[in-house]
């Protein structure tokens, strides 16, 4: 499964570890789900961890440097104007371009959309309802 996760299951996944946003990365490192990321997304999560949540430039970078090893940067060859939100067409644009399946986010204008070009837009809840529990080293 191809995935996009909106920058607020990054943000929550870095600031409320073991959280279901957490479980949710968990399966992209474990290889269940496939998952594209843009540099405009990149650059909100950074931006929102910046100012939110008060955190440095070097955990910043590192972040940036997770957040690339962990995903496919895919690079939006056009943009979208569907939602009156800039940032949330800009996870459009990374899911078109990511060739991916799924979108998950907890934005509520995204989710109300349901779909984009064929592309099933799904809560987190959702997202780890479907695709099952994680499975970790104990799992084999």
């Amino acid at each position: 499964m191809r995935v996009v996760f909106d920058s607020n299951i990054y943000v929550s996944a870095l600031t409320l570890p073991g959280g279901r946003a957490d479980a949710a990365i968990q399966k992209v490192i474990s290889g269940e789900v496939q998952l594209a990321i843009s540099k405009a997304i990149v650059g909100e999560v950074l931006g929102v961890l910046a100012d939110k949540f008060d955190r440095n430039v070097e955990e910043l970078a590192r972040v940036a440097v997770f957040l690339a090893d962990l995903a496919e940067v895919v690079t939006p060859r056009s943009t979208v104007d569907v939602l009156a939100d800039e940032p949330d067409n800009r996870v459009l644009e990374c899911a078109r371009a990511g060739r991916a399946g799924v979108i998950v986010t907890g934005d509520r204008r995204i989710l109300a959309l349901g779909e984009f070009e064929g592309i099933t837009i799904l809560s987190l809840r959702q997202f780890l309802e479907r695709s099952g529990p994680a499975e970790g080293p104990d799992d084999e």
